[in-house]
């Protein structure tokens, strides 16, 4: 297998460009930038190349400006699994409940892009498909819906909207869907529950509004009181919690205090 440095020779090879040239570009990048961590020296491109000296973020940046690379797939060459980011965040789970997002250019790893065609119509067996994107729950395949959402995970000591959203939870959060609703559900699992942000973190609940006071019930499940906000001055509505992914494993019970 070839290594890193002769891809980006072979890369500047293919275009035709010197060491100095490369130089020269980089230093136009770095008074671009207003940061000589951009610029690339003839020595360290020799070492780059020949030496198995892996480059700075700032100079592989530049290296793939110049080479008209993908930065995502250079990072590869290194060994940095970009593609495996999302998984990797699912291996690490937080106590606190908190927000994230897909971006549709895959910065953060956007829904996977499977080769065969899936028929959400029917039920599957998603395991081949899997493969490239880890351990991410299923609910967020690509083609459920195109729009650009926000996610957030439900930390694990967080009980409050628990069993409807177990700690640990990935919910999906509709941003167009930010206006508490007044009635109109039948049950508790109808009822929207909302992702909210205030001065201390996040929230995730159930909601009335009345007289500029926004008040986020639990679960009665988490015997959890009500908690009530002036609105909008002490906390922000995300969206409406429009799906979820959740572990069936049992929720980890905190220590007892000694």
């Amino acid at each position: 297998m070839d290594r890193p440095g002769e891809k980006l020779r072979r890369a500047r090879v293919r275009l035709k460009l010197t060491y100095r040239e490369v130089e020269q570009a980089s230093q136009k990048i770095a008074a671009r930038r207003g940061n000589s961590d951009f610029t690339i020296s003839l020595s360290r491109l020799a070492d780059i190349e020949n030496g198995g000296r892996t480059p700075s973020i700032f100079r592989l940046y530049t290296l793939c400006s110049i080479y008209r690379l993908d930065l995502h797939e250079v990072l590869g060459w290194y060994g940095v699994p970009v593609d495996l980011m999302v998984a990797e965040s699912f291996e690490i789970r937080l106590a606190e409940t908190h927000e994230f997002e897909f971006t549709s250019d895959g910065h953060q790893a956007a829904a996977p892009r499977f080769d065969c065609p899936i028929n959400l119509s029917k039920t599957t067996y998603l395991s081949q498909f899997l493969r490239q994107w880890g351990k991410v729950p299923l609910t967020y395949l690509g083609g459920l819906d195109p729009r650009p959402h926000r996610y957030g995970l439900i930390g694990l000591e967080d009980c409050s909207m628990s069993p409807i959203l177990r700690p640990g939870s990935l919910v999906l959060i509709d941003e167009n869907r930010r206006k508490i609703a007044r009635g109109g559900w039948r049950n508790e699992f109808d009822r929207p529950i909302y992702f909210l942000e205030h001065r201390q973190g996040f929230l995730c609940g159930w909601c009335t509004l009345a007289r500029g006071t926004l008040t986020v019930l639990a679960h009665p499940s988490s015997e959890k009181s009500p908690t009530a906000f002036e609105f909008p001055g002490e906390i922000d509505v995300v969206g409406q919690v429009v799906g979820v992914a959740m572990w069936f494993e049992a929720a980890p019970v905190p220590a007892a205090a000694e």
